[in-house]
């Protein structure tokens, strides 16, 4: 009978002088937040809103905070928000998302509150709803889309079209004779004592986007302070309705667009320290409370 010889451990195997070094393992450099559905986009190529999406996601769950915060859509492209961000939603008529936010915020103080809106909403049907929830100084964050066109309903002149832009709805240029001048909403609320933070970005390149990004998280912290009512508008494209290429419509937000729109902080009149939500208020319906239901 033959035995097998016993067999021990193989010797590492050395490289040699010129072979070359084993790729090193794949390194992390950035994780989709949880808070941002995988969900194939509907947005069309080179829009910005994928980006804001993505930072409000980022900064929420930067928080601590998206397990007890409210979005509130409106009509126009922003509303697919809520197919995208995975948050508690409500949907408001068309430019009452400030109105509804406001009922939810007093409703439920102890909730983080924000709107998500584009121009043709808040800033021409949405008017008189973000003013005097403004002017009342309202514990709520508005997250402002200004891509300078109604992009959902076939690229019609908004509020803030720039003069000279062509749309549908002005194929000649917007004439300021004619159509009037485009409106600054963000520096308009800014001079109201109820902003407690109003701020512009845009997301045209990555240190911009940086930028847009910590203005992001300073309003929500103001929410948290309970400072009053604040705002980040978001210069942001539309390709299709601009009629160019996503490229070129980046190159536009960089150049023209934020020369006619200025970048930055115009007021935060916040306290500067983050505190803890006040805890829920007693909500007595006919007599009793409902906090036990809520």
């Amino acid at each position: 009978m033959t035995t097998k010889p016993e067999v021990g451990p193989l010797p590492l195997r050395r490289p040699a002088a010129d072979e070359p070094a084993a790729p090193a393992a794949p390194r992390t450099i950035y994780r989709r937040p949880d808070l941002l559905s995988a969900q194939p986009t509907s947005y069309c190529p080179g829009c910005g809103h994928g980006i804001v999406h993505r930072l409000v996601a980022e900064v929420l769950e930067e928080m601590g905070v998206e397990d007890r915060t409210i979005l509130v859509g409106s009509v126009g492209c922003a509303v697919f928000a809520y197919d995208y961000l995975r948050l508690d939603a409500v949907e408001s008529p068309h430019g009452r998302a400030a109105a509804v936010a406001t009922g939810v915020k007093r409703v439920r103080p102890d909730r983080i509150v924000f709107t998500y809106q584009g121009d043709g909403d808040l800033a021409a049907i949405g008017t008189a709803e973000i003013v005097h929830a403004a002017a009342r100084g309202e514990r709520i964050t508005v997250i402002f889309v200004n891509n300078g066109i109604y992009g959902m309903t076939g690229g019609q002149m908004a509020p803030t079209t720039l003069p000279g832009q062509k749309t549908t709805s002005s194929p000649l240029g917007r004439d300021v004779d004619l159509h009037g001048y485009p409106v600054p909403v963000t520096e308009l609320l800014s001079l109201l004592p109820g902003v407690a933070y109003a701020a512009r970005g845009a997301v045209c390149d990555p240190a911009i986007i940086g930028r847009t990004r910590a203005m992001i998280r300073r309003a929500f912290d103001s929410q948290v302070e309970g400072s009053g009512l604040s705002i980040v508008e978001v210069l942001s494209t539309c390709p299709v309705g601009w009629g160019m290429t996503p490229t070129a419509a980046m190159a536009r937000v960089a150049g023209e667009v934020m020369a006619a729109y200025p970048t930055g902080v115009f007021v935060d009149r916040g306290k500067g320290i983050t505190q803890a939500m006040p805890a829920p208020a007693a909500r007595p319906v006919h007599g009793a409370s409902r906090d036990a239901e809520a």
